[in-house]
């Protein structure tokens, strides 16, 4: 049997006439850029979120770097980010030439907020905070030390649509909530898609400028920014996945109790869920210390798995020249060299999952500590 890590294939299935209904509608509406697609969409998803605006944009590392430029937020600053991140949340911070200031994670691979405080300086002008594999993070801490210090407050949700803590979602704690819809994710469309969500109605007309060339009247053109429209087609996509979210997070939860319920534990450490947080399994991400050998053995079964993230941001090439070394950030590197993502999608078949765990728990180490180190 062959499982991949992930089949988008089977989330389009589920809801086939539907897209293709709605994508031919679209395409015979003649209107294909910022029209009624685009504006129903944001209309609906700032209600999901219990936001007052969303402004869709192409990408969820625009929504990023939109949010950190409209927020005034640019070289000299220093903006605190969790080091086990993805690398575009900390590119949304350098292309606007802050510096970020990284933090270890905590045991939910969420930002440890009992270390950020030893982070702020008098540069620090905000903190990043990543939702991570789909768990809400720690937010009443982070939340106090944002208006200890009169931090301002982006939370990365690429991962997160429709998590919560403490009943409040992802994306509404701060000043601008970062969706990413790239087709992987729980609220996926069929290409490259993001939005930003705020209560700010200053931020929520700015970004709205921002993303076609800075211009709220054509032609007119308030400041020099970005071409970063969400497409027509996409958002109407959206728009009919969004009416579906319920049933697709049940189904991911279900698959996901499953694991929690049948791995076995010996070798390898499960997701756990902080209490008062809710998590809707974007990835099912194990800690293991024979990560290389147990991949290895899933590829020889044909059970294809993703590393999240093999290299840290603050080791990658491209951020070299921040000047940090192996060794820096222990926990975060020894996550870097441990986790792997199962493979979990919507339309996963019972047999398909069985026999991934199967597989899982006939797996016996050969070497005393098989992983590479970063």
């Amino acid at each position: 049997m062959e499982i991949m890590a992930n089949r988008l294939d089977r989330g389009f299935y589920q809801y086939q006439k539907e897209f293709e209904d709605k994508a031919l509608e679209v395409l015979r509406s003649g209107w294909y850029v910022l029209g009624k697609e685009v504006s129903g969409f944001e209309e609906e998803f700032a209600a999901y979120t219990g936001s007052k605006y969303c402004v869709g944009l192409a990408s969820g590392l625009d929504a990023l770097w939109i949010a950190f430029r409209i927020l005034g937020i640019g070289k000299g600053d220093e903006v605190i980010v969790q080091g086990n991140t993805y690398i575009a949340s900390v590119m949304g911070i350098t292309i606007n030439g802050a510096t970020p200031v990284f933090v270890e994670p905590d045991e939910y691979n969420n930002m440890d907020a009992s270390k950020i405080e030893e982070k702020i300086t008098e540069r620090t002008k905000a903190i990043l905070v990543v939702h991570l594999y789909g768990q809400a993070s720690n937010m009443k801490p982070i939340m106090e030390l944002k208006e200890r210090y009169n931090l301002k407050l982006v939370e990365d949700c690429a991962q997160s649509h429709g998590a919560c803590f403490d009943g409040k979602m992802t994306g509404t704690f701060g000043e601008i909530g970062c969706f990413s819809f790239y087709p992987s994710k729980n609220l996926g469309a069929f290409g490259d898609a993001g939005a930003i969500v705020t209560d700010d109605p200053d931020i929520a007309r700015e970004v709205k400028a921002f993303r076609n060339y800075g211009s709220e009247k054509r032609y007119y053109n308030k400041v020099v920014g970005a071409n970063s429209r969400l497409d027509e087609l996409q958002a109407g996509l959206l728009r009919v996945r969004l009416t579906h979210m319920k049933e697709l997070e049940t189904e991911k939860q279900e698959l996901c109790r499953k694991y929690l319920r049948t791995l076995r534990t010996d070798y390898l450490e499960l997701p756990r869920v902080r209490e008062g947080a809710t998590h809707i399994w974007h990835q099912f991400v194990i800690h293991i210390k024979y990560r290389d050998e147990l991949l290895e053995y899933l590829k020889e079964q044909g059970i294809g798995t993703i590393i999240h993230y093999p290299i840290p941001p603050h080791l990658s090439e491209a951020y070299a020249y921040l000047g940090m070394k192996v060794g820096d950030l222990p926990i975060t590197e020894q996550y870097a060299n441990e986790v792997l993502s199962l493979p979990l999608y919507n339309g996963m078949t019972e047999e398909e999952q069985d026999y991934v765990i199967s597989k899982i728990n006939a797996f016996e180490p050969k070497s005393e500590y098989s992983n590479s180190k970063v």
